[in-house]
């Protein structure tokens, strides 16, 4: 039995073991991701974001359990940092859902961001192909949480929570440039601290003067003390909704294309440059051209169409451009 077959008739070990290949030797993982592609498309894909301390993990697990009660088959996918010294993650993520771990419905995985600067690792869109192709109905993206660059979940989600916490510091400079305008629902999280409502009313401030409102679409707010339970029912209700919104529009399609063009380049981009620091790297030239750069004999704008240009011709000669 194939790692694809084991996926389709929900097989743990098959999953995990697909995964792991995705993350290490993603090429070996390829003719197993080509026969689970026909199977995709099904699950919601929820995205959670936001700032390290806004308590995601436990929204995460809280959102999850809720699911569980009305029967959903559930994936989780948490993204943490990587050390930039040994390269290893925390992973610390099943430690704080130990209670959905033993659950036969959920399947949890942790991953190392390994360097990505978006938030996700580069793996997490395959994983959650496998997840989508082994029968999840809702697969939960947990981000790695470093603030305002971590906007590779637009690309990857169906809907992407924003979580937010009162008390960090200005509370408004942490939600504006960029991570405002990726949000479908927002939540502030510990809704139990002072100036929760201060926060709110700044929020929905902000909202109130978005070019953008009057589309069909406005993010709602919602409060959750992820700990205790206080108000996931409401934030599932707003997923819930706006999953509902973007199946009865249209919106779901489009962005589903403009995920899979996305992620077309990212495809095509890395086997082009595979292929070409292979090839250098092979003939020795590429070692020669970063010496010539330390003596100053060229510029790395001249290095660069030096080394493209044999290449791109031959190539393009071999598929007949």
């Amino acid at each position: 039995m194939s790692l694809a077959e084991g996926v389709r008739r929900g097989n743990v070990r098959a999953t995990a073991k697909l995964i792991t290949l995705i993350e290490n030797h993603p090429e070996s993982a390829v003719e197993d991701l080509r026969a689970l592609h026909p199977h995709t498309g099904n699950a919601h894909i929820v995205g959670i974001t936001g700032s390290p301390g806004v308590g995601k993990s436990t929204l995460t697990d809280a959102l999850a359990k809720r699911w569980r009660k009305d029967g959903a088959r559930v994936g989780i996918i948490a993204v943490d940092p990587n050390s930039p010294f040994s390269g290893g993650a925390l992973l610390g993520d099943r430690v704080r859902m130990q209670e959905l771990a033993t659950d036969p419905g959920v399947f949890i995985r942790s991953m190392g961001a390994r360097g990505r600067l978006g938030g996700l690792a580069r793996a997490t869109h395959n994983a959650i192909r496998v997840l989508d192709a082994g029968g999840k109905d809702v697969i939960l993206v947990e981000t790695v949480g470093v603030g305002q660059s971590e906007l590779d979940i637009v690309q990857t989600a169906d809907t992407v929570v924003v979580g937010l916490v009162p008390g960090m510091g200005d509370d408004i400079q942490s939600i504006k440039a960029g991570i405002l305008e990726v949000a479908d629902v927002f939540v502030i999280n510990k809704a139990d601290r002072p100036d929760a409502r201060r926060l709110m009313m700044e929020l929905q401030t902000m909202l109130d003067l978005d070019p953008e409102k009057g589309s069909a679409w406005q993010p709602p707010i919602e409060r959750t003390v992820a700990t205790t339970g206080e108000g996931v029912d409401m934030l599932m209700a707003a997923i819930r909704h706006h999953w509902e919104h973007l199946t009865r529009s249209g919106e779901l399609e489009q962005r589903r294309r403009d995920r899979y063009e996305a992620e077309l380049q990212a495809v095509v981009e890395d086997y082009w440059r595979t292929r070409f620091f292979e090839y250098w790297q092979r003939e020795g030239h590429w070692e020669q051209m970063v010496e010539q750069l330390l003596r100053k004999e060229t510029d790395p704008f001249s290095a660069a169409r030096r080394l493209l240009t044999p290449f791109l011709d031959s190539e393009s000669r071999r598929v007949g451009l």
